[in-house]
């Protein structure tokens, strides 16, 4: 397995894997966001076709998550780690003191996965997701 920086030959195939992930898919313009200067995408590839991919915006001292997918045939291979790793490595490379995201309470194989990597609560957003409704856990990620 493998992941490497997302390019605009794989905005297609990450723009189907929002659609197949979440209620509220980011639009594949949106995605164009993690092509810029301003943010940072990565892919994991099978065959060709994206099978995981995560993004985060980029300030001078905190990277924000904005998504991490992982096709279902694919899921509790490691691939969300690793995607979570290469965010974790552009941080630290880029001499970011944090990683922040949101994450749905009731998404429990996510707050997992984030908890694995080092990331602890921070607090809670109220009704931040819409369709449907539900909270937002915050978690944090101090590097250095």
């Amino acid at each position: 397995m493998t992941v490497e920086k997302m390019t605009a030959a794989h905005l297609d195939d990450v723009a189907e894997l929002e659609r197949l992930c979440f209620s509220e898919p980011w639009s594949r313009k949106a995605l164009e966001l993690l092509l810029t200067d301003e943010a940072v995408g990565f892919v994991s590839v099978e065959d060709g076709r994206v099978i995981a991919y995560g993004g985060m915006l980029l300030t001078p001292f905190e990277g924000q998550v904005t998504n991490i997918a992982v096709h279902e045939g694919y899921r509790r291979r490691g691939l969300g780690r690793a995607i979570v790793d290469a965010l974790r490595e552009e941080a630290t490379a880029r001499g970011l003191e944090q990683i922040s995201l949101e994450v749905r309470v009731s998404n429990e194989a996510a707050i997992t996965l984030y908890r694995h990597a080092g990331f602890y609560d921070a607090g809670m957003r109220r009704r931040f997701y819409r369709n449907p409704p539900e909270d937002a856990r915050v978690m944090l990620l101090p590097l250095g």
